[in-house]
């Protein structure tokens, strides 16, 4: 089951709502103590925890997890979430694709919901 890491740009009441599902590992990048940090380093974390990136950052978080994946570096994946998208439906979408997604399948993956 994929597991995720929710950027601090991400709202707490979305990681409340994929937490509904127990099974589903989600951290906020609050609670693993990674607030304020860049891209690259946000990224290098979940590599090595192995989660797959959750973000609002469609700005520039998508050119580093490239950058990373072209350079040959682990990357478990990105998921950007519009920042207007509907939080339920978003909740939704992630608990549908940590159930149904195996993990190799999002390696140095960058997708849109």
């Amino acid at each position: 089951m994929l597991r995720f890491l929710a950027d601090e740009n991400i709202e707490s009441a979305l990681v409340q709502a994929v937490r509904r599902d127990h099974r589903i590992d989600i951290v906020r990048a609050q609670d693993a103590g990674l607030s304020g940090v860049d891209d690259p380093t946000l990224l290098a974390w979940a590599a090595a925890e192995e989660r797959v990136v959750v973000t609002h950052d469609l700005d520039t978080m998508p050119r580093h997890a490239r950058d990373r994946a072209e350079a040959g570096l682990p990357m478990r994946g990105v998921i950007e979430i519009p920042q207007q998208y509907n939080i339920g439906k978003a909740a939704d979408e992630l608990t549908l694709l940590a159930h149904c997604s195996r993990e190799e399948e999002w390696a140095g993956r960058v997708a849109y919901l």
